[in-house]
């Protein structure tokens, strides 16, 4: 059997190929111009919206033209995977339309909008274990026991193949492209843009971007090596992995020129800059080179290219990753304070406060704390501001009147 890492080289010819096998299954997603990140930035900046993509992600291509390749034999005895979101609905969508059992391992916290697609496109929902790792286990396991095919999530030669295609749907919309950003878990979509951008168009940089708690693709590239990390933590759990896959490191490796990190803080104002200026809903992996753009912006020559990766965010993720967004943004401001415990104290609060214009998103009290005297009462104040400058006017004014602020964010 040959190993990932002595498969025969992936060339721009495979890619080709896959584009034909997923001919009227995968949308060619819109190419869509950045105003904001354009004035940033200085040159143009467009999005690629593979948010927009079937099932919501890119993973739909790969997972398709990997099952279109089995023969009759492996079909029949069906597919299963393992994942959090989107290689699961990408599996069940390519399966159902080729006519195949698929079965997929979730891990038993996965969002229920999630589970809820992937069992609506066809497939067998297991929840399993608490996270991807056990899940995955697991899937292997049944592989093992059943028969079925595995269906890896990126380290394949045939799914490296087919999330290459978003890389010729790039030339073809945007033939004067000097940079490709992406966003990089395992390594499959961007080794597959790799594939298919560095022979046709040798001059544009391509380049990677990870998560700073997820971020196994520098360390492994220094040693020469995939290294498997010994944790994880990152919001964006569309590029969570810990350990590049060898097929799609080799291609990175020989043909990407940099993978490069962003904050948490980075990721939530890149998804807030979609949802507010670009109207795109994009899940914080999609978001990361917006994030990487927003905080660099000198470091990219133009015209550039965003892929935005995927659209699939559970509407609580959403919601936290939005006000953390503002906050990174100076757009939202939590504040802690002590007034004396008599009438009329919140409402001379709430008038210092209307002066500056500051909107009151949330008040919360706090009387049994044993650090507060008898006649005292804690008070949470949760804001809306209008940016950095803001804030900082907002806290000045408080402390003028003689209040004593304590920022929680």
């Amino acid at each position: 059997m040959v190993s990932p890492s002595d498969a025969p080289a992936l060339s721009v010819e495979d890619v080709r190929a896959a584009q034909k096998t997923l001919s009227g299954v995968a949308r060619t997603t819109a190419m869509e111009g950045s105003r904001h990140l354009t004035s940033l930035v200085g040159s143009p900046v467009h999005f690629k919206c593979e948010n927009l993509q079937r099932t919501g992600s890119f993973k739909l291509r790969g997972a398709y033209v990997r099952i279109a390749g089995l023969t009759h034999e492996e079909r029949s005895r069906g597919v299963v995977a393992a994942s959090a979101g989107n290689h699961a609905q990408g599996v069940a969508l390519a399966a159902s339309l080729l006519g195949v059992a698929s079965t997929v391992f979730m891990p038993e916290g996965a969002p229920l909008p999630k589970v809820a697609a992937t069992r609506d496109y066809g497939a067998e929902v297991r929840l399993h274990g608490q996270v991807v790792d056990e899940t995955l286990h697991a899937a292997r396991e049944h592989a093992q026991r059943t028969g079925a095919v595995f269906i890896h999530p990126f380290d394949h030669r045939d799914v490296v193949a087919g999330q290459g295609t978003l890389g010729l749907e790039i030339l073809e919309q945007c033939p004067e492209v000097r940079t490709i950003v992406v966003g990089v878990g395992g390594g499959g979509l961007l080794a597959g843009i790799a594939v298919a951008v560095r022979e046709l168009r040798p001059d544009v940089r391509l380049v990677g971007v990870q998560a700073e708690g997820a971020a196994a693709y520098p360390p492994s590239l220094s040693a020469g090596a995939p290294v498997t990390l010994e944790s994880v933590s990152t919001m964006a759990d569309g590029i969570k992995v810990g350990r590049p896959g060898d097929v799609p490191f080799k291609i990175i490796g020989d043909l990407v020129d940099e993978v490069r990190t962003v904050s948490e803080d980075a990721l939530s104002s890149g998804l807030l800059l979609c949802l507010e200026r670009a109207k795109l809903v994009v899940e914080p992996a999609g978001a990361s080179p917006v994030a990487a753009l927003l905080s660099q912006p000198d470091a990219f020559e133009g015209p550039v290219v965003a892929v935005l990766s995927g659209g699939n965010v559970d509407p609580l993720l959403m919601q936290r990753t939005l006000r953390h967004g503002m906050a990174a943004a100076g757009r939202y401001l939590s504040l802690r304070l002590r007034l004396t415990d008599r009438p009329g104290a919140l409402a001379a609060l709430l008038q210092e406060l209307s002066v500056v214009d500051a909107n009151v998103l949330d008040v919360s009290h706090v009387r049994t704390d044993p650090r507060l005297g008898l006649d005292e009462v804690e008070v949470e104040l949760h804001l809306e501001t209008q940016g950095p400058e803001h804030c900082t006017d907002v806290a000045d004014t408080l402390r003028a009147a003689g209040y004593k602020v304590v920022p929680t964010r």
